[in-house]
């Protein structure tokens, strides 16, 4: 029964890390490169840390691999989202089918939300 779990576990986390990798190929542009990546390798890395804790059941193995785990789904999203609003902070060109909502002055830079820049010293 374990084992049987183990092959479902590690073959579904080695086809999310593949898709992931398929991902980069076929995204038109960063973004949607960099969003695929993140989602797909964060579940096929934590599936196949929980098949470790499954092999080795110690108690040191299973606390390392659920913090290792608990890091990696706290900081991958965070990381992307980061990573994401630099580029679009710097200009990094986007698919031209992209939706892109004018409404929402968030996301908009300074010039184009009417406000004068920063002064240089």
């Amino acid at each position: 029964m374990i084992d049987i779990l183990l092959k479902i576990l590690s073959t579904t986390g080695a086809l999310a890390i593949l898709i992931a990798s398929i991902g980069v190929l076929r995204m038109p542009d960063f973004y949607l490169r960099l969003s695929v990546t993140v989602k797909a390798s964060t579940l096929g890395v934590g599936l196949l840390l929980i098949c470790a804790a499954i092999i080795f059941p110690d108690v040191s193995v299973t606390t390392k691999v659920i913090a290792i785990i608990f890091f990696l789904i706290l900081t991958a999203p965070i990381a992307a989202h980061m990573i994401g609003r630099v580029a679009y902070r710097t200009g990094v060109l986007r698919w031209k089918d992209t939706y892109i909502d004018k409404e929402d002055n968030e996301l908009l830079d300074d010039k184009e939300k009417g406000s004068p820049a920063p002064e240089k010293e």
